[in-house]
């Protein structure tokens, strides 16, 4: 059954390849050593790994890194290249983890990918950040007597019926994803409810919370801050983060239906994916609104890096008609909803199920969001309850929330501050998971 599965996988592969590297492959191409089991960073052994799929798993892995005895060896790994540069920007040289983490991409599911990570790493524990589960990799931990923990464990409405369905079948089916955890920590109970219809013991399933709660704050760069207040020129500032592909087209509708109506703003447009900053260029571009480029300061927001787009070679603070600062850079969006006097979370209005929106609500700002926010049910329900955000089904609806709030900065304040408070409420979920964790021996 294994050297059946591992043909498949590695067919599959064979098929995606091509078009991975036509779409992405100057993102992929460099991390298909690491994907076969290579690694040319530090290797600390004996280390506690916490596996982390992308950026937002990998802010969940940093938080409880941060609870763990600060002596404790870690790996992390990530599936995405936009999730190992933000790994590497958490745990890597000149961190408060340097020198005892290693930071490594997953390896293919195949048999000797995985070997080769577990021969150099042999790490003690494995902790599954809100459940990646490769049944061959969980194989080969669990014969090496590991034990291994989700933490954060969601499953969502897709993953649900997938799930349901294969237990329908054949037990057989779920049996290697789950049988080598020993102990899952869960979002919540509708979590729990569906570990348990894919045949989970509920024994093994504790509602922990959401870990991304307890998220520190993020890393602010002050001089970075300053240059884009001069830039808005005493103008509003919006922010639309991790914008995916289809939406950028309506944030300029909206942002254009506020200029028709008098107000003017500053928008930092922040696409979710590097492979789209350019693109996302070009379309900002068409669109005649007046716009600039982080990528043209440097790292300080200086002025002085090289020029993409228009206002090339020219300090931007010098240019305040610019409506439009593309934010192409990552590890600095989180910071920069300090600086808004509203936000749009990106992925929302195309079917996506969405972001997260407790980055921006951290600091009091009105949060406006579409109707696709399936990957965060729960904390969207109280968000709803508590009126600590804005629902808008489109560019239209969009522009009027954030007229409303710039017409009215006190109700404004008040959803922003209903956001805080939510975020506040639900803290407590760090503790939950590291009890969790110790029942099992990890760390």
């Amino acid at each position: 059954m294994w050297i059946l599965y591992q043909i498949a996988h590695a067919a599959l592969l064979l098929v995606a390849a091509p078009l991975l590297l036509i779409l992405r492959g100057r993102h992929y191409l460099p991390t298909l050593p690491g994907r076969l089991g290579g690694h040319r960073g530090p290797v600390v052994r004996d280390a506690v790994w916490l596996h982390a799929v992308s950026v937002g798993e990998v802010a969940v892995a940093a938080t409880l890194a941060r609870a763990l005895a600060e002596d404790t060896p870690l790996l992390i790994t990530t599936v995405t290249p936009t999730g190992q540069q933000r790994a590497r920007e958490t745990f890597g040289e000149g961190t408060r983890f340097a020198g005892r983490a290693s930071v490594a991409y997953l390896p293919f599911d195949l048999g000797f990918a995985i070997r080769r990570l577990l021969r150099r790493f042999r790490p003690r524990a494995l902790v599954l950040v809100e459940g990646d589960y490769w049944p061959l990799l969980l194989r080969h931990v669990e014969r090496r007597g590991l034990p291994v923990a989700v933490v954060n464990g969601r499953v969502g409405d897709a993953n649900a019926r997938r799930l349901a369905r294969l237990a329908r079948w054949s037990s057989a089916l779920t049996r290697p994803l789950f049988t080598a955890v020993h102990r899952f920590g869960v979002q919540s109970a509708r979590d729990r409810e569906r570990l348990a219809a894919a045949g989970v013991d509920a024994e093994r399933v504790t509602v922990t919370g959401n870990l991304k709660y307890e998220s520190p704050e993020p890393v602010r760069k002050p001089e970075l801050e300053l240059r884009i207040r001069r830039l808005a020129g005493g103008r509003p500032i919006l922010v639309a983060g991790s914008t995916m592909q289809g939406e950028e087209p309506q944030v300029l509708e909206a942002l254009a239906a506020l200029h028709d109506r008098g107000h003017t703003a500053l928008l930092v447009l922040a696409p979710r994916h590097p492979e789209r900053w350019d693109p996302v260029a070009r379309l900002v571009e068409r669109s005649g609104i007046s716009h600039h480029r982080r990528s043209d300061w440097d790292d300080d927001g200086d002025g002085h890096g090289e020029g993409h787009g228009e206002g090339h070679g020219e300090d931007p603070v010098r240019a305040p008609e610019t409506d439009i600062l593309l934010l192409d850079s990552l590890g600095e969006l989180a910071g920069l909803y300090a600086l808004a006097d509203a936000a749009f979370i990106g992925g929302t209005l195309v079917a996506t199920g969405g972001h997260n929106p407790l980055e921006p609500a951290r600091y009091s700002i009105p949060v406006a969001v579409g109707p696709s926010m399936e990957n965060f049910r729960d904390m969207a329900a109280e968000l709803d309850r508590e009126g600590a955000w804005a629902r808008a089904a489109d560019a239209r609806e969009l522009a009027e929330v954030w007229r409303r709030w710039l017409e009215d900065p006190a109700a404004a304040r008040e959803v922003g501050d209903r956001g805080a408070a939510v975020v506040e409420r639900n803290r407590g979920a760090l503790e939950r998971t590291l009890e969790m964790l110790s029942g099992v021996g990890i760390p």
